[in-house]
């Protein structure tokens, strides 16, 4: 069955999470106890919790990074910051203890170290796993890693990120912005060469978001580890390298612009709800920069991922007519990513040596929003605006903006929404971090 609920791992996998007291509670399992004797059932419980992991703190992820983007604002009279330090109100600066740093970062770490004590344990499982069987799980765990790792990349920018954490006692050191990304691809290779000698069938299963368009477990896995490689590529500005992973992905001219792997949720029980949804037209509102509206085209249906409010939203001398409303629900699964993602990629990667072949990718997008095939100019500048405004609108609220802006060099073309606004280029090493060894 491939729809799993993650309540019954989430005590295993907090457990293991945490740091293990000398006296061990013999109702519970230890670290020590699950790496050197884990059974089937127990690695199952891993991979799992590896996957459920991936979804917690995302909320925090999406929404700073949207904020700083100016896709959105999150208005909420509990917490100031998100419309004082976030966006950079007079005089102040982003916290380096702040929680909408430090949560997401800490969220994306405790995957890698979940992925490292699964790869133990898979190692040295009590009914021992062939070399293929083996491979399904490294595979699966490389891959998970690398994504966290581009995550706490994309927040952490210049100040480069820590690689290699699997001893707390010695943890690795900080790798600058370009190294990180080259030790992120190389794992992803690592994760793609188990994967692909880890037989035909894992012996494990993922969530119905995770596994999609009819493929299995290590198919998905697979075409999902080689669209993350063709996102690292383009980060990269290695374009030859993004166009050969995508051959090896799920990536599809024709296909489904939503295809791809996704975060599942569930307001059951005591499942996780999806942590960006807000109810429309709540006093606590994920409210759109009103610029989406402003410089969107005329006929562009993706107008349909805000809707106008009721009333006006306002809070700190910012207003809103519209709500962000790309998820119906908390039940709404949060893509990891899609096809429409994939297409704009090639698209991205063909602009300066095939702008023709990067224009009819563009108007698949286009034509796919109401807007028609792609008429301007075959220029590497206009293909690059054009790019930009599809990715800005396509990948609405999936933590692009911020990103593509930084990357093409044009922050200070997102829009200031008080006198004084500042616009961060990253966000700052988490207090935790300073003065660690390693660092």
């Amino acid at each position: 069955m491939k729809l799993l609920k993650y309540t019954f791992i989430i005590s295993l996998v907090t457990l293991l999470s945490c740091q293990i007291d000398e006296i061990q509670d013999p109702n519970n399992p230890s670290v020590i106890a699950i790496e050197n004797n884990a059974s089937r059932n127990e690695l199952q419980l891993l991979v799992s919790g590896v996957e459920s992991e991936m979804r917690d703190e995302m909320g925090f992820y999406y929404d700073v990074l949207g904020i700083i983007g100016r896709e959105y604002y999150f208005f909420t009279n509990s917490d100031p910051r998100y419309t004082g330090e976030v966006l950079g109100k007079g005089e102040a600066t982003l916290d380096d203890a702040g929680f909408y740093g430090t949560r997401p970062y800490a969220g994306r770490y405790k995957v890698v170290k979940d992925a490292n004590i699964l790869m133990t344990a898979a190692q040295n499982a009590a009914d021992p796993l062939s070399d293929s069987e083996l491979k399904g799980f490294t595979g699966f765990a490389k891959t998970t890693q690398a994504y966290s790792l581009l995550l706490v990349l994309n927040m952490q920018y210049q100040n480069g990120i820590r690689i290699e954490v699997s001893d707390p006692e010695n943890l690795g050191p900080f790798k600058d912005y370009s190294t990180a990304l080259g030790d992120i691809s190389s794992l992803l290779d690592a994760g793609y060469a188990d994967l692909n000698t880890a037989g035909s069938e894992a012996l494990f299963f993922l969530s119905e978001g995770f596994v999609f368009n009819g493929l299995d477990e290590l198919e998905s896995l697979k075409q999902f580890n080689r669209a993350i490689k063709a996102r690292v590529e383009l980060y990269r500005g290695n374009k030859t390298a993004a166009l050969s992973a995508l051959s090896d992905s799920f990536f599809d001219l024709a296909g489904s612009l939503n295809m791809g792997p996704s975060h599942f949720y569930d307001a059951a029980g005591t499942d996780l709800p999806n942590p960006v949804y807000r109810t429309p037209n709540g006093s606590e509102a994920l409210a759109a920069q009103p610029s989406y509206v402003t410089d969107i085209r005329a006929g562009d249906d993706r107008i349909n991922k805000v809707a106008m409010r009721t009333s006006p939203a306002t809070l700190d001398g910012l207003t809103s007519n519209y709500d962000v409303v790309i998820y119906s629900s908390i039940s709404s699964n949060i893509p990891i990513i899609r096809n429409e993602e994939l297409i704009l990629i090639y698209a991205e990667a063909n602009i300066g040596t095939n702008n023709t072949e990067a224009a009819s990718a563009l108007s698949i997008i286009t034509s796919a929003h109401g807007l028609g095939n792609y008429t301007g100019a075959l220029t590497d500048s206009e293909l690059v605006d054009e790019l930009l405004y599809n990715r800005r609108y396509s990948l609405f609220g999936e933590a692009h903006r911020w990103i593509d802006m930084r990357r093409y060099d044009r922050l200070d073309q997102l829009p200031i929404d008080r006198p004084g606004d500042d616009v961060w280029t990253q966000l700052p090493r988490p207090v935790s971090e300073i003065g660690v060894q390693g660092g």
